[in-house]
Order: structure tokens, then C-alpha cells, then sequence
């Protein structure tokens, strides 16, 4: 479950939900791989500011759960995702990279998508719209000369 990140000047609760096919849309998600992909995933928890909430693998790609910081872009979480767990994928599991050709385990390619905490984008759209009806209201009310 997500949690408020506390900083000195900001508190966010930001998620994300990306996607990265593997390269040619190989399947190259077995249970070896995917229990790699998930223990390379905690060591970059705990060495960079990326919570994972989950983590999901298809036979050709993978879906992640992510929560950051305002410090890393999408751009830049994906481009550490897919560089380090990549990386680590073909050094602990050589059999993937024979299956993968030109020494490449990710797509160029990725999906991301913001997740909100609080509500759809309907809801927080309606929220903001009505930010200062009540004021608006209470001016509207008044009456010059009344009082």
C-alpha cells in the first residue's frame, strides 16, 4: 500500500503503473527470471527513492506498481528500471540471453500511467473545478447597501 512521502519541503504520494514488453516480445518470463526481476527490484528499493508495490509478469513482459519521489521523472525511473534489472537479468539468467538476439532484454518502448491515491480522474477534475464555489458563493449572496 502507498504511504505520504514525507520531505523538508513537500509531501506527495506519487504512483505510477508502467509496462515494459521484453525485447521482440520474446517470452522470456519463466520462474527463474521472475524471481530475479523481483530481487533486483528490492536492491534498487532500497538503494534509490522507488517503492515497488507490485510487480507482475506475463510470459512477454512485465507491469509494475511504482511509488517515487518528485526528484525522478517517468523518463528517468523507466530508464533505471529497464538499465539495471536488464543488467542483472542476463547476468543471472544466460539462458535469457541466448533467447534475446543483439544483447537487448527491453524494448525500446514502454506504458506508463499516473495512478491517483485519492480518486479518478472525474473525481479530482470535479474537486478542482469546485475549488472556491463556496467563496464564490458567499460573494454572490452579498448585496451592497445591505448592512
Amino acid at each position: 500500500m502507498s504511504e505520504y512521502i514525507h520531505k523538508s519541503h513537500n509531501v506527495t504520494a506519487l504512483l505510477y503503473h508502467v509496462v515494459f514488453p521484453a525485447k521482440y516480445r520474446r517470452a522470456v518470463f519463466d520462474d527463474d527470471v521472475d524471481e530475479v526481476l523481483k530481487e533486483v527490484c528490492l536492491g534498487i528499493e532500497q538503494r534509490y527513492e522507488i517503492k515497488f508495490l507490485e510487480i507482475g509478469t506475463d510470459k512477454d513482459h512485465v507491469h509494475f506498481l511504482v511509488q517515487s519521489v518528485p526528484r525522478y521523472s517517468v523518463t528517468k525511473i523507466v530508464t533505471m528500471l529497464k538499465s539495471i534489472t536488464a543488467r542483472e537479468i542476463f547476468k543471472r539468467c544466460p539462458q535469457v540471453k541466448k533467447r534475446l538476439w543483439g544483447g537487448e532484454f527491453w524494448t525500446d518502448g514502454y506504458f506508463a500511467s499516473t495512478v491517483g491515491k485519492h480518486g479518478d480522474e472525474a473525481t479530482i477534475g470535479k474537486y478542482v473545478k469546485n475549488q472556491g464555489q463556496e467563496y464564490q458563493q458567499l460573494h454572490s449572496d452579498f448585496q451592497p447597501g445591505l448592512f
